[in-house]
């Protein structure tokens, strides 16, 4: 055999995209400040959230927009998840990662990710979620002679957890400590 050596390339799993959440949970100017620490982060431009309908207790209404979420691609976002999984130390949960392949954890405060703090904008807390994919998953999201993928190539949450240990040199806890 003549690639007894060699991996598949097809095989190879790489981040899709990484989306930032930020979760006020009232509209007006605590979310515009929310936007702004999302915006120094990436760089983009964020997109308000609006609740699905009113709960009373917390004084949400439907339609009233209530958060900020932000989706970046290709190597910046690797650079930022590197920079939210050194806040959490390299260290997630097993529950952390879904049966579909994706992994998603959240910081408390978005100083420790190397912004500045500003006294005006305050300290805000955010949700990292992780898409994971290989090469080829296009074909079963694409318009045109759609098809579908195989069991063997869709990503496992055992392959995601072996893909964080093996990228970050990440530590995976069975229980919370």
């Amino acid at each position: 055999m003549a690639d007894e050596g060699k991996s598949n390339c097809m095989k190879d799993i790489k981040v899709d995209k990484l989306v930032l959440n930020c979760c006020v949970g009232e509209s007006g100017d605590r979310l515009t400040r929310a936007a702004r620490v999302l915006e120094q982060l990436t760089g983009q431009q964020p997109v308000y959230s609006k609740a699905r309908y009113t709960l009373r207790t917390f004084g949400i209404r439907r339609n009233e927009k209530i958060a900020v979420h932000v989706t970046v691609r290709g190597e910046k976002a690797l650079e930022i998840l590197e920079r939210g999984l050194k806040v959490k130390e390299y260290e997630l949960l097993q529950q952390n990662f879904s049966s579909t392949g994706n992994f998603g954890f959240g910081i408390n405060e978005h100083i420790d990710l190397g912004i500045k703090y500003d006294p005006t904008t305050g300290i805000y807390g955010m949700d990292f979620f992780v898409c994971l994919t290989r090469p080829g998953s296009r074909v079963a999201k694409r318009k045109v002679r759609q098809g579908r993928i195989g069991k063997s190539h869709k990503v496992t949450k055992e392959d995601s957890i072996k893909w964080f240990q093996d990228k970050f040199e990440g530590v995976v806890l069975a229980k919370p400590v």
